[in-house]
């Protein structure tokens, strides 16, 4: 199965930044938008997991989790890589958020899994570019968003099939949950969804 790690905003952070990205992407119908249910910020990105890896990176994510206190986040602004992802950039808490990303990836290498070695860029993706279509117009529509902050209290693990989404689009599923910052449950899994 085709994992990653992730923290999510709640629904009111989620309903601002719909409502600032409405007239954006109509007025940009060219560019491949992510659905707004299934908005996150991913920590690591896992790929391929055999059920055995599973079992031994659940255990490994409920202590990170147990370890990092709720994050104050908030959503703001927007920025591109290139002409490839729009996105909009996370504030707030971003050093303590590095540091769960660097406990997210040394579970997974501990559970023998690869994990990228670039640099963590806090962001949220909101559309994917494509071919001619540049990404700029949209960054700068976007440029005076401020969402409220929130709270991540939980740490995800989520399944992505390809494809198998609306309009040929991923479908994400939460295969895993756990608390930041509480002991996980006596399972060691952390509620399973």
């Amino acid at each position: 199965m085709r994992l990653f790690v992730a923290v999510t905003p709640p629904a009111g952070a989620v309903d601002e930044l719909g409502s600032a990205v409405t007239g954006v992407r109509a007025a940009h119908p060219g560019l491949r938008w992510t659905r707004p249910e299934q908005w996150h910020l991913t920590l690591a990105f896992l790929g391929e997991v055999d059920e055995r890896t599973h079992a031994d990176l659940t255990t490994r994510l409920a202590r990170a989790a147990a370890r990092h206190a709720p994050l104050r986040l908030a959503l703001h602004g927007a920025g591109r890589f290139g002409d490839r992802v729009l996105w909009t950039r996370v504030t707030g808490d971003v050093a303590e958020l590095k540091r769960l990303v660097a406990s997210v990836q040394a579970a997974a290498r501990r559970a023998r899994l690869p994990v990228e070695e670039r640099p963590y860029r806090p962001h949220l993706t909101l559309a994917r570019g494509r071919e001619g279509v540049a990404l700029r117009p949209a960054v700068d529509a976007l440029a005076g968003f401020s969402g409220s902050t929130w709270s991540a209290t939980q740490l995800h693990l989520v399944r992505s099939d390809l494809g198998a989404g609306p309009d040929r689009t991923s479908h994400h599923e939460v295969m895993a949950t756990w608390p930041l910052g509480r002991p996980a449950t006596d399972t060691g899994v952390g509620k399973l969804c």
